[in-house]
């Protein structure tokens, strides 16, 4: 179907890819995983004939169609919705369009070049393409009053539903996306897996979305050393495996019958718990021809990240009574909220609108003022703060280690050693932990407040979209992070398998009070009487 033959990618001295051969087939769905910095987008872009490689090819099998997701969400502003779907399949659009033109200018002379464009245009099943479009968007959340609306006129998380709408249309052979889930909500990319679980063609998917990896991916594809390997089973199933292979690398004395036996048992249990066909299918190939020699370690670093606590807070952790907020333009964020948070408690907290989130954790951390109610945080708790903005903490132009320094209490925290030692848990060791912080990534940034966080000691953590700019070792190793912490978390976030495995309570946040339930993130989301009351939340005026 799509192949890569001795593909080699060099930027200056940095090779990026060394003689690369990988084969995609038709049924699968790869993930493309590899550390910052490995070429994963690069990657795509090469598949696509967006840039080229230094050396090597790209062969997609003739006659089959290629569709990429797009990243430039302002591409089609000038097209009204509906139309910019179809554009997704580039053949039939063309077909369409000289079609229209044609009739345009219609003469004796053309009639016989219309008749022709037609019969090719029902081969493709063009009489179909705009219902076929509109129910693709309909599905998508995009209302019917909207599909001749100009793209100029949505908004960017709607414009992003549209484009994967447009990726996906006509059934292309091989789909390309990169980070297909960014900005989409919990019921979208629901809607997504499914579709992509069952697609018969070929997915090429780059995700930091775990939960999705695992319920899409056939095949995790990994780059690592500039090379390409190909593993069979989702992305969970390579991570265990890697740390497996790990571990038994470490026991040398180990033998290779008891590496065997430990390896079969670790297959068996992940087969058991199989939710997808596809995956099914290519686990069970897996298990036929799988041996101990053919998982390998992997190169990838993952930061040390422990939440500890100076102190145990008491039974009484945060009480908030009637508390409202507002946006700056006047919109109602949230209304009459009541919660009361005891110990233990791991909260995720959740809104449609992602400024009642924030607004909330800025109230509760003392950062503004809220419309109407109060709060009292218990008097043995310590906050820490992770906010989804976190540009005021990175202004002045400092390097990590004095910038660290700011948040210490003791001399000896103060001491060059002892800050080194939190910066190199993640990741920032030697020079790296000189750098200057107006200079730091994204990632970076978030990983420079997490060393913040763990020198503060505190017992209860407040994390807004915690996970954004982060790969995918530094969200794994954070999730198992407030998974192992015996404090209190209040927790929003995108990341499905983050907010499964941390929270033990949900509270949603609407603009009629707030739903508080003691469940996981995937018994609220699939509770009917849940999902009929927050339409009722949503929908009714305050």
């Amino acid at each position: 179907m799509l192949s890569v033959s001795n593909l080699s990618v060099q930027f200056g001295k940095r090779v990026l890819f060394d003689e690369v051969n990988v084969t995609f087939a038709e049924g699968n769905c790869y993930g493309i995983i590899g550390a910052n910095g490995a070429g994963k987008s690069t990657f795509l872009k090469i598949l696509s004939g967006q840039i080229d490689a230094t050396s090597g090819h790209v062969h997609l099998e003739p006659g089959k169609r290629m569709s990429i997701l797009e990243q430039n969400h302002n591409a089609y502003d000038e097209y009204p919705v509906l139309e910019t779907v179809v554009m997704g399949n580039k053949p039939l659009f063309e077909i369409k369009k000289e079609i229209d033109a044609l009739y345009a200018d219609y003469t004796d002379e053309n009639a016989e070049k219309i008749g022709e464009l037609q019969v090719k245009f029902e081969e493709m099943n063009g009489w179909n393409a705009d219902s076929d479009a509109a129910a693709m968007l309909s599905n998508l959340g995009i209302s019917e009053d909207l599909h001749y609306t100009n793209m100029a006129d949505l908004d960017s998380k709607l414009k992003v539903r549209v484009l994967l709408a447009q990726a996906l249309f006509g059934n292309p052979d091989v789909l390309i996306m990169d980070e297909p889930t960014n900005d989409l909500d919990y019921e979208t990319i629901n809607w997504l897996e499914n579709f992509l679980a069952n697609y018969d063609n070929t997915v090429i998917v780059v995700s930091h979305d775990r939960h999705f990896l695992d319920a899409v991916c056939t095949t995790i594809a990994d780059i690592d050393f500039g090379k390409i390997n190909l593993f069979s089973g989702n992305y969970t199933f390579w991570y265990e495996s890697s740390q497996l292979a790990a571990r038994q690398r470490a026991q040398q004395n180990k033998k290779a019958e008891e590496k065997a036996k430990e390896l079969q048992e670790f297959i068996q249990r992940f087969s058991a718990n199989v939710a997808k066909s596809k995956q099914a299918t290519s686990r069970k190939k897996m298990l036929d021809k799988l041996k101990v020699e053919d998982i390998k370690p992997s190169s990838r670093r993952y930061p040390a990240i422990i939440f500890d606590r100076e102190r145990e807070a008491g039974d009484q952790i945060l009480n908030v009574e009637k508390l409202t907020a507002t946006s700056e333009d006047g919109d109602l964020l949230f209304k009459d909220v009541n919660i009361n948070l005891a110990k233990g408690d791991k909260v995720a907290i959740l809104s449609k609108d992602s400024r009642a989130t924030t607004a909330f954790y800025d109230i509760i951390a003392d950062k503004i003022k809220p419309e109407s109610g109060k709060y009292q945080w218990g008097v043995t708790t310590t906050q820490s703060y992770l906010p989804a903005d976190n540009s005021d903490f990175f202004k002045d132009d400092v390097n990590l280690v004095d910038w660290l320094r700011q948040w210490a209490k003791t001399e000896e925290e103060r001491e060059e050693v002892y800050i080194r030692g939190f910066l190199g848990k993640m990741l920032f060791s030697g020079e790296e932990a000189l750098k200057k912080c107006t200079v730091l990534s994204g990632g970076e940034k978030v990983r420079c407040m997490l060393s913040r966080m763990m020198m503060l000691r505190a017992n209860v953590l407040l994390l807004d979209e915690p996970t954004n700019h982060l790969d995918l070792e530094s969200i794994t190793a954070f999730n198992n992070s407030l998974k192992n912490f015996k404090g209190t978390i209040l927790l929003t976030t995108h990341d499905h398998e983050f907010v499964n495995t941390v929270a033990n309570r949900i509270i949603e946040l609407t603009p009629n009070g707030a739903i508080d339930r003691y469940l996981t993130f995937d018994d609220y989301m699939s509770d009917k009487s849940i999902k009929e009351q927050r339409e009722k939340m949503y929908s009714v005026t305050a």
